[in-house]
């Protein structure tokens, strides 16, 4: 990465090949209007923060700035959502106090690195599709329990055809 650069960087649970490859077979329940675009299976992951624009420089420390401490955990994700804005998702049926406080972690890691964490309130989800107004919800389906043992860095290369490429993994 050159130095001078910037990049776009956000924190995630990131899920194993059997979690994505369930994850997409939740997303193909969808009957996607036209217009839709569903996420690539490759990008299908939780947001814990995202971070945006980074000077490239800052990664190193940024990589070990975000080793916190970490309680393995199990996520239920099974209730499908269309929000307000066209963004079709997955959440969790609940809230696991160990993800929340994962998510406090790093909201503090990011402090102590000089960054600023978003205002608004943490909805942990799994974004299935964007422009999707109009789309019926799928049939009920059994819960997907995903064991979350780690977390991980990842960078978004708008430039590269929008890849998402992991920087660093933690757990």
């Amino acid at each position: 990465m050159d130095s001078g650069s910037h990049t776009r960087l956000f924190l995630a649970l990131w899920p194993d090949p059997a979690v994505r490859h369930a994850l997409r077979e939740r997303r193909d329940l969808w009957d996607w209007p036209r217009g839709a675009s569903p996420v690539h299976p490759d990008k299908l992951h939780v947001t814990l923060h995202f971070l945006g624009s980074v000077p490239g420089e800052r990664v190193p420390d940024l990589r070990r700035g975000f080793a916190v401490p970490f309680t393995p955990f199990e996520l239920t994700l099974g209730v499908p959502k269309l929000w307000h804005n066209g963004i079709a998702v997955l959440e969790p049926s609940s809230e696991p106090p160990e993800l929340l406080e994962l998510h406090a972690q790093l909201s503090n890691a990011l402090v102590a690195l000089g960054l600023q964490p978003e205002a608004r309130k943490y909805r942990p989800h799994v974004t299935f599709a964007r422009r999707a107004s109009g789309v019926a919800l799928p049939p009920e389906a059994p819960p997907l329990v995903w064991k979350v043992d780690g977390y991980a860095l990842v960078e978004s290369q708008p430039d590269n055809g929008g890849v998402y490429q992991v920087l660093e993994t933690y757990s």
